[in-house]
């Protein structure tokens, strides 16, 4: 009898270590890539080192896997991580800028070492226009980002091919004001009495309530249309214009805006995404059409405002906005 039911006992621990505990709450979960992908493999290997094999959540998400209580298993993270490359601590988005060098990082390097030096990150461009068109307020350098940072010293710790590192270098000495060796980080909105002293000085309150919420180190406006991820997810995991959720996990609300539209990873176009049992390969998120309309709609008013006869113009300014 004793033999028996440590046999039952032996048994159950070894099919608890083998098996997913966070799938028991979030049964019909997608997968955040193809079982058989390379990149499954990779995040299962870790998994079976941290001591909980088959579950891929905690390599990403971090948590307590041991817990039934949703407050529990959504803190901390396994003791594995603690002493290795992995969650620090229970990431509800772990794609974030912030935290990504204890996630994506820990395959991807090279990647998350070189996002704050990426223009998705820096919006050098959109800043460097938008203050010139004000009024050019630090001239027509690129001096301005969305936060302070430097290139690397080294040429050889950027990314790409040594015909690439090299082609980008003749472009850098050619267009030096292009290609600055760091910026400062963007002034900060001015206050309403600022702006009535110096109108010019509104272009930082239009980049920060407008442009530069498409930047990858934050989320996406609570609107339609701009619904995204922060950090890796910005562009890897596809939302859905509404927001809304559309996959199968049973406590993941699906009339909760704000959701990822599938808990699925797209890491180029030929990595599938399925949705109601239809597999897309969807490509650039759906918000970034919201900002190239805006960005179109500023051109044509520009374009308007050099043609049109003065009168024209004074009429629909004068018009409410």
């Amino acid at each position: 009898m004793i033999r028996s039911s440590l046999l039952f006992l032996i048994l159950f621990l070894s099919t608890s270590y083998a098996s997913n505990s966070c799938i028991k709450c979030h049964d019909g979960i997608e997968n955040i890539r193809d079982p058989h992908s390379k990149m499954m493999q990779a995040i299962l290997k870790i998994s079976e080192k941290a001591g909980h094999k088959n579950n891929d959540c905690i390599v990403c998400h971090g948590g307590n896997p041991k817990s039934m209580v949703k407050e529990r298993a959504h803190s901390g993270t396994v003791g594995y991580f603690k002493t290795h490359e992995g969650p620090k601590e229970f990431y509800p988005a772990p794609g974030s800028t912030w935290i990504n060098q204890n996630t994506c990082g820990v395959c991807h390097k090279e990647q998350v070492g070189a996002q704050m030096n990426s223009l998705m990150m820096t919006e050098q461009g959109k800043i460097q226009g938008a203050l010139w068109s004000f009024g050019g307020k630090e001239g027509y350098e690129h001096t301005a980002g969305t936060y302070a940072t430097k290139n690397p010293s080294d040429p050889h710790a950027r990314l790409g091919t040594k015909t690439y590192r090299e082609y980008m270098q003749k472009l850098a000495k050619l267009e030096p004001q292009g290609f600055p060796e760091e910026m400062h980080e963007l002034e900060k909105a001015p206050t309403a009495e600022e702006v009535e002293k110096d109108p010019s000085l509104a272009v930082y309150t239009y980049l920060r309530q407008e442009c530069l919420r498409c930047h990858t180190g934050s989320k996406g406006r609570y609107k339609r249309g701009d619904y995204r991820g922060i950090g890796c997810a910005s562009c890897h995991i596809p939302y859905s214009n509404e927001g809304f959720y559309e996959g199968n996990d049973r406590n993941t609300s699906k009339t909760e805006r704000g959701h990822l539209l599938v808990h699925t990873i797209q890491s180029s176009r030929k990595a599938k995404v399925k949705v109601h049992n239809v597999e897309v390969s969807t490509g650039i998120p759906e918000y970034s059409t919201l900002c190239t309309l805006t960005f179109a709609l500023r051109e044509l008013w520009i374009v308007w405002t050099r043609r049109w006869p003065r009168s024209v113009l004074e009429v629909l300014r004068s018009f409410p906005s």
